[in-house]
């Protein structure tokens, strides 16, 4: 295998562009929680960002992307990288060093679990936190990536997934679902409590996002030669645009004001639903893809938050775990391998069976996503607990769990620590007479 200069400078390049996206998350998300939340947020990313780039160091990319006999999970031929070479290629990416590659599925191994922040946003401890982003890497996210892109059970199949769709936002979608149910409500759930703190710190969020999700998508070609790349940007622009305008109208009808966060909100869930497809289909047909993700996502937020009073916070199930089925299951409809030589073809190209085997991917995505993280936060809840009490809970995550604020002046602050002080000794009172 011949290395690729020019391939190599864009994996580079693409690389950084998704680690710009992990902090990029930060900003979106606390800019829509509450002020006392903001900084608790940037603690579960950052933390969790080296958390996990150590765990795909040491094994991850191992489990991921080594051998295996049935298709199930990789060996450990790969550990801490052994072997890995810097100056010749991997077979799932001939023309970029071995280890390029390792770095640019390593910011995907840490931006998917981080994703589920937006849903257990304001109430999950932290200490709870790490455990469940570690135990879920390598439970569910390393081998949905072996079964997809590791050359498993579901590629051998025909599953085909451009970059994530149903690896990354289905199952984390899903998982948003099973964590918001085990979690329960934030305390006086409702509208008071769901006004963003920072609309601008948003929409800078969610801008970098966008920025960053050329390199998430267009970077999964793993070359810059050829035409693939060049067609995804345009394609995930396109799809990101249209579902923007569906949400911003949606918003507008039911609420009679055009809504900047649905409008910021839908940008993210054409992003994360054309991902799947993005470098198998057309910009026309992405256009079509786009007004789907954008109606089907925006329904899921009405029937997940309003009509089940499911609260998943930042509504990671829909504009991520709806969008990406969507994406995913569009492929089998609109894939052609005129747009990629080496992708398939669906439905509309002579293929219906790419349809189903889609089908067959988005399920077993979707069922390991939900069950899965249900069962993990089963476990960590009756071992040490995933929530913190109600009197941490009102006084915040920031202060209670990490003694910061991410605004306070000293004044507000010392009060903000004399609450915690009461509650934690009222705390101790209640257990000392329980006694």
């Amino acid at each position: 295998m011949v290395l690729d200069s020019g391939d190599t400078a864009w994996m580079l390049v693409a690389g950084s562009l998704v680690l710009l996206m992990i902090p990029a998350l930060g900003l979106f998300e606390s800019g829509l929680l509450r002020k006392k939340n903001a900084a608790s947020i940037f603690m579960q990313i950052f933390f969790g960002l080296a958390l996990l780039s150590v765990m795909w160091f040491v094994f991850g990319f191992s489990l991921s992307f080594s051998p295996s006999e049935h298709g199930l999970i990789g060996d450990m031929h790969w550990v801490f990288l052994k072997g890995v070479p810097s100056d010749d290629a991997l077979p799932f990416a001939p023309t970029i060093p071995g280890v390029l590659f390792v770095k640019f599925q390593l910011m995907f191994a840490c931006i998917t679990p981080l994703l589920l922040t937006g849903t257990i946003a304001e109430r999950m401890k932290f200490s709870s936190f790490i455990v469940f982003i570690s135990a879920w890497s390598m439970l569910i996210y390393y081998p949905l990536v072996h079964w997809v892109w590791g050359g498993g059970w579901l590629a051998q199949l025909g599953v085909v997934d451009f970059a994530g769709g149903i690896v990354i936002h289905t199952s984390v979608g899903m998982a948003a679902l099973a964590a918001a149910l085990v979690l329960g409500k934030r305390r006086n759930y409702g509208p008071a409590i769901m006004i963003p703190h920072s609309i601008p710190l948003a929409v800078l969020g969610s801008s970098l996002l966008w920025l960053g999700w050329f390199g998430f998508n267009a970077g999964s070609a793993l070359a810059a030669s050829g035409g693939v790349a060049g067609n995804t940007v345009i394609v995930t622009h396109m799809a990101s645009s249209v579902s923007a305008l569906i949400w911003a109208g949606l918003s507008w009808v039911r609420t009679g004001k055009p809504s900047v966060v649905a409008t910021i909100n839908g940008a993210i869930a054409g992003l994360a639903g054309i991902t799947p497809a993005s470098g198998f289909v057309s910009a026309e047909h992405a256009f079509v893809i786009g007004i789907a993700i954008g109606v089907i996502s925006y329904s899921g937020v009405v029937l997940f938050k309003e009509k089940l009073h499911i609260d998943d916070a930042l509504d990671v199930s829909s504009v991520h775990g709806v969008a990406g089925i969507v994406g995913s299951l569009a492929i089998g409809i609109f894939a052609s391998t005129m747009i990629n030589p080496g992708g398939v073809d669906g439905l509309l190209f002579g293929n219906p069976d790419q349809l189903w085997i889609q089908a067959v991917g988005v399920a077993v995505a979707a069922a390991i996503g939900f069950g899965g993280t249900w069962i993990l936060m089963q476990i960590i809840k009756h071992l040490i607990g995933i929530r913190v009490s109600p009197e941490v809970e009102d006084v915040g995550l920031d202060i209670s769990e990490h003694a910061e604020s991410a605004y306070s002046d000293e004044e507000e602050f010392m009060l903000d620590m004399d609450s915690y002080t009461d509650a934690l000794q009222e705390n101790d009172e209640i257990f000392r007479k329980k006694k």
